[in-house]
């Protein structure tokens, strides 16, 4: 093996195409701007074909970006997975979805869908959730309630009423004498329910009494309700809107009770973990749920495959094989991963392939940096400093052939829209670059530079009417990869290349044999 490698993914960071707000360039970064003048580099795609997503329409994430990074191959992720399931059948034949389906008409009761209602393919997708409304008034269920969860992140940041008017369509054209289906209840992501990395049980708590216990202001439509916090709170975006219930004369239109049925539509894992455990576990500690239901609960995917949560889902998700990891274990090479709490499952869940799990226990170490529990507009720093402090010890202890870091800052402020905000987390992200940087010269390693999306590039964004609005979205613009070794002078081939080119790559640098399903490595 040659020189150890330090992989740093710069969560979020990507190259603008539009220039508008760009808070990569706007930001002072003069060790990022020399890295990519003075060193070999060179754009890759992170979204869409080549992260498995269905089309390149799709902006990537963080948990297919990881897969890809990680394991040299593309899957078929998310929305495409999902779509492979309904277009099949197989996601209506399976023993979940009979068992969701079956109970609600074996109790004449009601089949709850919950999840982000948007066509962002992030988590979420909203034919997803039609096609399920669909069949089970096929399959003859005949009443449906959906809890919505809005989005404005993975998609324009006011953009929540078309989605809900899409939905109210559809289900008028099901609604009849032999079914009933309405909107329930709903909020904002980042208001209730789709909590993270046991981060915040309050958003949880806060999903459970809207959805399950009907206890939140209630309003005769999810229309009303989203018109009237916009009104009374100016400048709102959707992922911040507050709880409501939707009811009639005075009474919750659809409250989560015994002998239900609920399918969480959403399909990406981190934001369903712990709703799921609110669900699905018997011995739950994490807040007072107040009432013991016994219902039918069935995740889209199964979010945690080592938990078994859910312990129903209704399509299997992609078998990862051959990681880098597994490469790394055959070799005998001690690998070192970290990261702060909120990516802190990028780097090892998701980068393993979906696997909870160490591969080797002996030869892989993780640390996680508990991040700080408020809006990363106010902190957006975030825990760089000391993500890097904890790194820096790590290489000049040698103990490590292969390091990987995700910093988080692009990613998690450029969500919040702030452009200032994002702008200074970028600043923080190249402090930590420099910092990083004269440690591993000096220690003798290869640094590589990478992302896994971009989001910090692209803050803004024009509407129809062709006026600049917020843009709190991932973008589909690509992303660097630079290799930092003062001793080596690497080339890259000719050709296109995309994340999972990243782990290949490091592979040849390593002198590793890689696995034959993997892509090509990026340089000669």
């Amino acid at each position: 093996m040659k020189k150890p490698v330090l992989l740093v993914v710069m969560d979020g960071v990507g190259f603008s195409k539009t220039g508008l707000g760009d808070a990569v360039t706007l930001a002072n970064t003069p060790t990022l701007d020399s890295l990519l003048a003075n060193y070999p580099n060179v754009a890759l795609k992170a979204h869409g074909s080549a992260v498995g997503l269905p089309s390149d329409d799709d902006m990537g994430n963080s948990e297919v970006g990881h897969n890809a990074l990680g394991c040299g191959q593309v899957y078929s992720q998310g929305a495409k997975l999902v779509n492979e399931s309904i277009e099949s059948g197989k996601m209506y034949e399976s023993t979940s979805w009979k068992e969701v389906v079956e109970n609600a008409k074996a109790h004449n009761s009601t089949v709850h869908f919950m999840g982000l209602l948007s066509d962002g393919n992030v988590h979420s997708n909203i034919s997803h959730l039609i096609s399920m409304l669909k069949q089970v008034k096929k399959d003859g269920v005949s009443k449906a309630r959906v809890h919505i969860l809005l989005d404005g992140r993975d998609v324009p940041a006011t953009s929540a009423l078309v989605y809900v008017e899409q939905l109210e369509e559809a289900l008028k054209e099901l609604n009849d004498a032999t079914f009933d289906g309405a909107i329930a209840s709903g909020g904002g992501r980042m208001k209730i329910t789709m909590d993270r990395y046991q981060a915040n049980w309050k958003m949880v708590e806060d999903g459970w009494k809207t959805h399950v216990l009907g206890e939140t202001r209630m309003f005769a439509s999810a229309a009303e309700a989203i018109e009237t916090f916009r009104n009374e709170i100016p400048g709102i975006i959707d992922q911040d809107l507050p709880a409501f219930v939707v009811a009639k004369n005075n009474e919750p239109v659809g409250k989560i009770v015994n002998h239900d049925s609920v399918v969480l539509f959403n399909f990406r894992g981190d934001r369903a973990i712990e709703i799921s455990m609110a669900f699905d576990q018997k011995e739950f500690d994490k807040f007072d749920r107040k009432v013991e239901l016994d219902v039918v609960y069935a995740g889209l995917l199964q979010y945690d495959g080592d938990l078994k949560l859910p312990a129903r889902f209704l399509v299997n998700p992609p078998e990862i094989h051959d990681t880098l990891t597994e490469v790394m274990v055959a070799n005998n090479i001690n690998e070192y991963a970290i990261s702060e709490t909120q990516k802190y499952g990028h780097v090892t869940y998701f980068w393993n392939g979906n696997r909870s799990d160490k591969v080797s226990e002996e030869l892989e170490t993780y640390v996680e940096i508990p991040s700080d529990k408020v809006s990363f507009d106010e902190r957006p720093w975030m825990k760089s400093a000391e993500i890097t402090d904890t790194l820096i010890e790590a290489l000049k202890s040698h103990q490590y052939g292969f390091l990987r870091v995700n910093y988080p800052n692009g990613d998690m402020v450029g969500h919040t829209g702030s452009l200032p905000a994002t702008i200074c987390s970028m600043e923080a992200l190249d402090i930590a670059l420099t910092r990083l940087l004269k440690v591993a010269k000096e220690e003798g390693y290869i640094v590589l530079i990478t992302a896994d999306h971009g989001n910090a590039d692209e803050m803004l964004e024009k509407n129809k009417k062709g006026q600049l609005q917020v843009r709190t979205a991932h973008s589909l613009n690509k992303v660097p990869f630079i290799i930092v070794d003062d001793d080596n002078k690497y080339e890259f081939v000719e050709g296109e290349f995309g994340l999972a080119n990243v782990a290949p790559t490091v592979a040849k640098i390593m002198d590793l044999q890689v696995p034959a399903s993997w892509e090509k490595s990026m340089i000669k």
